[in-house]
């Protein structure tokens, strides 16, 4: 075989890989599991101390998080815009199950670590931890069963998803915020409206969006909000432009459509991975049985594993028995069990809604702990059971009930 031959066959592999939707959370486990190796070798000291590297007025690891992960929540804003008016939940009749589904998904978590945390006030502030689904990594791992999972059942996960990562926004902007700095706060308005205006008067170039973005970013930094809600803020005002006469958006033509499909790629095997370097590497030297049951870990995992499976399965199983919705077509219970169970995946946001909640680093590796065990425990259950009951479904494809 010839070098050209090799290299194109190199490249079609590559391509076929960053083009498959399970890549992204197989590069977000890597770099997970890398991270958990090197805080766990010799390297751990260095690790830590690198993250901490100050780079103008901010530590490395605070780049990362704020700024960097600006753009991680710039796509979140566009896809939930997208969804919204143009997509899977462009009408309540779609909305309706997985709008209940995620909303079960984020009370019944929430209420289990409230029950486990109730006799210490402080550790109460991490109670939207375990409310969060992370969407590259449970559809990552969804994708792996292939085509023993319905299509109607991707679309359906995706979309509950979409609305979880909605709810978890609003929870950072309402419950996460430190106290505010109103000129600041002005300015930032300011510049949200003049993006507004840009996309009133049907501004097509993306750049104009993008320099006012960054002005927006600086501002929400000081305003005491966290600035990576204002990735949020620019995505809402990029526009979604459809054809006259037409209910449909032409990616082509729309800035939206555009911006989003430049980002997909970057933030999924890019800034995504490194903030799961960053901030998974927890040292697993003192983990002993008796502190994986404490309270704030154990609120988290079980959380994740029991909250969000009681929290999607038993609001969706309500609605279908009372006649408001079906399942998606082509699924049966013991998949919808299994879908449950993988939305217990929390792994992006639920690290990012920790470090909100809890300044000490103790706190925060008994956070991760939690967060890592949990997803682990959810993932594994739901795939074995997907598994299980995926092998009498039809392989077709088929649109969502």
């Amino acid at each position: 075989m010839s070098s050209t031959q090799s290299q194109g066959r190199t490249r079609a592999t590559l391509r076929n890989f960053l083009d498959n939707e399970a890549s992204g959370g197989l590069v977000l486990m890597a770099a997970a599991v890398l991270a958990l190796l090197v805080a766990n070798s010799p390297l751990g000291e260095a690790y830590a101390n690198v993250l901490h590297w100050k780079i103008g007025p901010l530590g490395l690891q605070h780049w990362i998080n704020d700024a960097l992960m600006a753009v991680f929540f710039l796509l979140v804003g566009l896809e939930i815009k997208r969804e919204m008016l143009d997509g899977q939940l462009s009408s309540w009749s779609r909305r309706i199950l997985p709008g209940a589904g995620a909303a079960g998904g984020m009370l019944a978590p929430a209420l289990i670590y409230v029950a486990l945390n109730l006799h210490d006030p402080a550790a109460l502030r991490g109670w939207a931890i375990p409310t969060a689904t992370d969407i590259a990594f449970a559809l990552g791992v969804m994708s792996l069963l292939g085509p023993r999972v319905p299509a109607s059942l991707k679309i359906f996960l995706a979309a509950l998803a979409i609305i979880d990562d909605l709810g978890a926004v609003l929870v950072i902007a309402l419950f996460y915020t430190a106290e505010l700095n109103l000129m600041a706060l002005a300015g930032a308005a300011a510049v949200w409206a003049a993006l507004f205006a840009l996309g009133r008067w049907r501004v097509q170039n993306l750049w104009p969006y993008m320099m006012l973005g960054v002005v927006l970013w600086l501002f929400v930094f000081a305003s005491g909000l966290h600035a990576t809600l204002a990735g949020v803020m620019l995505a809402l005002t990029i526009p979604l432009k459809r054809t006259p006469g037409t209910p449909e958006a032409h990616p082509s033509q729309s800035p939206l459509h555009r911006l989003e499909h430049a980002l997909h790629k970057p933030v999924a095997f890019i800034i995504v991975p490194i903030f799961g370097f960053a901030n998974a590497g927890v040292s697993l030297a003192h983990v002993t049985l008796g502190s994986l049951t404490e309270p704030l870990t154990l609120g988290v995992a079980l959380g994740l594993v029991l909250g969000k499976f009681i929290g999607v399965f038993g609001t969706v199983a309500l609605l279908v028995r009372l006649g408001l919705a079906q399942l998606p077509a082509q699924a049966g219970w013991g998949q919808m069990a299994g879908t449950a169970l993988l939305c217990g995946i929390g792994f992006t946001m639920s690290l990012f809604i920790g470090l909100l909640a809890f300044n000490d680093p103790a706190v925060q590796d008994a956070v991760k702990i939690g967060i890592l065990l949990g997803s682990l425990v959810a993932g594994l259950l739901g795939v074995a059971l997907m598994a299980a009951f995926g092998r009498r479904a039809p392989a077709s494809p088929s649109r969502a009930g």
